[in-house]
């Protein structure tokens, strides 16, 4: 980056004009702070973004992964995955507030950012007390890339533990794609009547994608509750 005008350096135009100024490929640069032997902190930068897609896939990429990139070590993976999950922080809301949740988008505000675009499929619920307001939320299944397995036993044993009135499930698709496989709404089916009979409500079930999400609740092609 020395290489470069002053104006044009990723710390001075931040300085000058602010983060929202910088590229994709700056913001990297600033994070790993310089470069490598073959090239500097900006070439580094795009060798990253280049091997996720853009920076929408850093998530996916593991430690293991980003080190196989040339220029980067264990410390620098180690920064790339510290500042992702400072910005995963910074967008799950204050700590102990109690986020009530009324609908699909309430439900998927609270979820994206804890949750989405991971690499591998996971499955589990948000527990809700009697006016839907979040008690906390669990991890019930570890898939694989396209896969996670999960009984309506599992589901209610977590919920009746930590004294739920309500649930929602939410399961994430790696491929970024949130649209429902038959197995889903079947899935869904099946936890609304085991919910019937064991006084706990589902109240939605939804699939976590790429920045999007599908609400079986409110998606009428595949409405099961």
């Amino acid at each position: 980056m020395k290489d470069l005008l002053p104006d044009d350096r990723p710390r001075e135009k931040l300085r000058h004009h602010g983060a929202a100024a910088l590229g994709d490929n700056e913001l990297v640069a600033l994070v790993l702070g310089s470069g490598s032997r073959r090239g500097g902190a900006l070439s580094v930068a795009n060798a990253v973004l280049a091997a996720c897609g853009g920076v929408r896939g850093l998530r996916r990429l593991t430690l293991d992964e980003l080190m196989a990139i040339e220029g980067i070590g264990r410390a620098r993976a180690a920064q790339i995955v510290a500042a992702l999950e400072l910005g995963r922080r910074s967008m799950a809301g204050p700590p102990g507030e109690r986020l009530q949740i009324r609908n699909a988008r309430d439900a998927a505000a609270f979820l994206m950012p804890r949750f989405g675009l991971g690499t591998l499929e996971q499955l589990g619920i948000v527990l809700l007390d009697t006016k839907h307001r979040v008690l906390r939320t669990a991890v019930l299944a570890l898939g694989t890339q396209n896969s996670c397995a999960v009984e309506p036993r599992d589901v209610f044993r977590e919920a009746a533990i930590g004294g739920a009135a309500a649930i929602v499930i939410f399961h994430t698709h790696p491929s970024g794609d949130p649209s429902p496989s038959p197995d889903d709404v079947d899935l869904t089916r099946r936890l609304v009547a085991a919910g019937v009979l064991m006084g706990i409500d589902v109240i939605d079930h939804l699939i976590l994608g790429d920045s999007r999400y599908w609400s079986m609740k409110e998606t009428r092609e595949t409405r099961t509750l």
